[in-house]
């Protein structure tokens, strides 16, 4: 399929400070399946944006290979933005953010994605502290090649088939709070009133902000046994052509209850237990954040909410002492100063 415009109707619709309405922000219409979480994600993007007042131009989008990398195409057609190969998405964005800082870096990746071949590349975009919103879809599956299970896929996992995960799952935000993350955060999808919030506070935090959405996948995870209520529905096909029936899904919402837990029934009839993290919780206890994911998994809920934030850490631009002047903006001079201020550099290192 071939993404085409979506058209452009906001006569009635409210404007922000900027004169735009939530129209101005989005970008092509989606090609994902029918009730898939990622366009929920979408969505919650450009209310964010739309409600923060941030012109679409300022903003500059980066992404990998797979289902949720798409979505970069569904929101913000007017800013900036790069589709990169599979899992090297935060070394692009690291170049770009160096040369101009200015921007507001939306990186949108999956558990493939980012937990697979990219998890290098993820691990070191935090060690530098880098200033971008980092924004995990994760589902469990490999959706782009047929819902295999993922590094994200939950020990003891079922299939379609039956059969069981029997690897351990690598959990995003223990691994972005044990490698020094400043902001950490997991949301559902499904909750927009708390995933907009998020994705707000996470644009405007000063370094790396990361946000891991469960994010369900329609297409393979109408089964029983799966702790994600995601599956792969072929684990081997024919390479010449390959048929699939997608079923119309409609889009899975939710909301907590007062006492801060949500039961979501899948459509398979699985469901996933929700829970918000304490009003007496603390975000800047990095022990209490690990402590949390830890063990919030042994009663079968999911923590959500903002789980860790450090304000006080240097972003990559602090930590280098680069200017504030976008290194695409210094004239020529400045970026090439000759050989004798070459020579001198080198000579610190020998």
């Amino acid at each position: 399929m071939t993404s085409m415009p979506k058209p452009f109707i906001d006569k009635h619709l409210p404007k922000n400070r900027l004169g735009l309405s939530v129209r101005n922000y989005e970008g092509v219409m989606s090609t994902l399946c029918a009730g898939c979480g990622h366009d929920s994600v979408t969505a919650a993007l450009v209310q964010a944006f739309w409600e923060l007042d941030l012109a679409p131009e300022s903003a500059a989008k980066v992404s990998g290979i797979g289902c949720s990398s798409k979505t970069t195409a569904y929101f913000m057609g007017q800013s900036h933005g790069i589709n990169c190969v599979h899992g090297r998405m935060p070394s692009v964005a690291t170049g770009a953010n160096a040369v101009n800082g200015k921007l507001h870096y939306i990186g949108i990746s999956g558990d493939g994605d980012s937990l697979s071949i990219g998890f290098g590349q993820f691990a070191h975009a935090i060690r530098r502290n880098l200033n971008m919103l980092y924004v995990l879809e994760n589902n469990g599956v490999y959706g782009l090649t047929k819902g295999q299970f993922s590094a994200s896929a939950d020990y003891g996992s079922k299939s379609k088939k039956g059969v069981p995960n029997e690897q351990t799952p690598i959990d995003p935000c223990v691994q972005a709070l044990t490698l020094g993350a400043g902001f950490v955060a997991r949301a559902f999808s499904g909750d927009k009133s708390q995933l907009v919030p998020l994705i707000k506070a996470g644009l405007m935090h000063k370094g790396f902000a990361l946000i891991d959405v469960i994010s369900p996948c329609v297409t393979f995870n109408d089964h029983a046994g799966s702790t994600k209520s995601y599956a792969h529905t072929y684990k081997y096909y024919h390479p010449l052509v390959h048929t699939d029936f997608v079923a119309h899904a409609e889009e899975i919402t939710g909301e907590y209850a007062d006492d801060g837990a949500m039961r979501v029934t899948m459509h398979d009839g699985g469901e996933l237990r929700l829970r918000k993290t304490d009003s007496d919780y603390d975000p800047r206890d990095r022990a209490q954040a690990i402590e949390t994911l830890m063990l919030g998994g042994s009663d079968g809920e999911i923590r959500t909410g903002l789980l860790y934030l450090n304000e006080d850490m240097a972003d990559m631009h602090a930590a280098n002492r680069l200017p504030e002047a976008p290194l695409n903006t210094l004239p020529y001079d400045q970026l090439n100063p000759g050989a004798g201020a070459l020579a001198a550099l080198q000579k610190r290192y020998r």
